[in-house]
């Protein structure tokens, strides 16, 4: 009994990567030809055409980002900044009503706005939702 069951579990174990070696030229003409298709699923549409069953359809595509220079200017913008710790504090003043409503904090919190609203347009620029 416990052989059928060492067989029936080796029968079930997903087959191992294969691994293919290509020239530098031969990849880039097969990563040109795929476009933003994964280059795996796009091998495989070639061997297989139509021979076997089809397969789900992934959302994603092999190069996700539109402009990764906007995504890497914006990652540099939120290292430096210490927004999540300022926010906290100003909620933390706000609620125990410590924060003291001058220009130059009123100034201080258009500057902040104006920065989220900057690292915002930059995040939807690099994900490709603004031109």
């Amino acid at each position: 009994m416990s052989t059928s069951t060492s067989n029936s579990s080796k029968n079930n174990k997903i087959p191992a990567p294969f691994s293919l070696r290509l020239t530098f030229e031969e990849r880039a003409a097969l990563e040109k030809e795929a476009g933003n298709k994964p280059l795996g699923a796009f091998i495989r549409s070639k061997l297989f055409r139509g021979s076997e069953a089809p397969r789900k359809q992934r959302t994603r595509s092999r190069k996700p980002l539109k402009d990764d220079k906007a995504l890497a200017e914006l990652l540099g913008k939120l290292g430096q900044s210490r927004l999540a710790s300022n926010i906290n504090q100003l909620a933390k003043a706000s609620n125990t009503g410590s924060l003291p409503v001058t220009p130059d904090t009123e100034q201080a919190l258009q500057n902040a706005c104006n920065d989220v609203r900057v690292m915002r347009m930059l995040l939807m620029q690099a994900l490709g939702y603004y031109s």
